[in-house]
């Protein structure tokens, strides 16, 4: 398995954003969906991420219904000046409703969250601040110009958007400058390559692919049998019996690119979806979630994978015989 190279390069988070580490932490994980976790571990992943120079860690106000952001935010306390928080808003989820998985996008709801993500962070300003998904209800240029309200009011640095159409992107960016787009993108979700990824290049938006990993599927070709009873994955389209092995026999490739290469199915992955953005022209910032520091080091060893031509289009390929709508 390569290893990881310390610190880890820096890129520019939007066009005249700030600098942050060439690849990030998905947090999730930490609290809620993927079953038992153990918060001792959590917490020296962050630290080993710190060490490694991973810089942004992502969040969101309903990952265990508020308990993440409080948990980073306690974690990371130590690490002010160098831990570069992202958390999102949108979802309409709390502790007394955890089943209402409606959405918001209205200027009152997006002032309230904002107040609340802070509080529960400990943090006086959000460094970068996402909408987590559209409320086609709310018009977009209320919501971002919402957004840019918290701006000018000290209370964000940097606005990101998640899951938005190119015509979305470019909308919002007229608004107020757009860091970053969160979207799925892998090996096995390349949707934004087609509009997205091109427009977000243009006009110098940083993309950040969560998921890159396709939620664990590109990291074994057995990985569904190992998860455990309580994981949410278990009722993921592509996680379901019907589609699992199918899938796993598409990660084979992965696996045979692994081993001659000498590295790891998941550093293969990660590798293809850097090589692919710097094909596009757009700066990524993948945010692979773990809780566990020898995945982590294992994740951010990736940056140090190169593949050739005819790896890259074999593993290109793959996308078009996957089986499983994404959620």
């Amino acid at each position: 398995m390569t290893n990881p190279t310390f610190p880890i390069s820096q890129v520019r988070l939007g066009k005249d954003g700030p600098l942050v580490g060439a690849q990030g932490l998905g947090c999730m994980g930490m609290s809620e969906f993927y079953g038992q976790t153990d918060d001792a571990e959590a917490r020296a992943t962050l630290d080993r991420a710190l060490e490694l120079g991973v810089t942004l860690f992502d969040t969101a106000d309903m990952y265990g219904l508020g308990d993440n952001e409080r948990f980073l935010g306690e974690a990371l306390r130590h690490a002010r000046g160098r831990a570069f928080i992202a958390t999102k808003f949108g979802y309409v989820r709390t502790p007394e409703n955890p089943n209402d998985w409606g959405l918001s996008n209205r200027p009152e709801f997006i002032r309230q969250a904002v107040d609340n993500s802070l509080q529960r962070l400990g943090a006086e300003v959000i460094d970068l601040y996402y909408m987590h998904r559209r409320d086609q209800e709310t018009p977009l240029a209320e919501s971002v110009g919402a957004m840019a309200e918290l701006v000018k009011a000290g209370k964000v640095r940097t606005l990101g958007l998640s899951e938005v159409s190119a015509d979305e992107l470019r909308e919002a960016h007229a608004i107020h400058p757009i860091a970053a787009l969160q979207s799925e993108w892998s090996l096995f979700s390349r949707d934004i390559e087609a509009e997205v990824a091109p427009l977000a290049a243009e006009l110098g938006v940083a993309i950040v692919p969560f998921a890159p990993l396709g939620r664990g599927l590109l990291t074994a070709s057995n990985f569904t049998a190992a998860l455990s009873s309580d994981d949410a994955r278990h009722h993921f389209p592509r996680f379901a019996t019907e589609t699992a092995d199918r899938n796993a026999q598409l990660v084979k490739t992965v696996e045979a690119i692994a081993a001659e290469i000498g590295v790891t199915p998941a550093q293969v992955a990660l590798g293809w979806l850097h090589g692919q953005a710097h094909r596009l022209g757009v700066t990524a910032i993948p945010i692979p979630g773990t809780r566990r520091r020898t995945r982590l080091e294992e994740n951010v060893a990736a940056l140090n994978v190169r593949l050739s031509d005819d790896d890259m289009d074999r593993l290109g390929r793959l996308a078009a015989d996957v089986v499983g709508v994404r959620v």
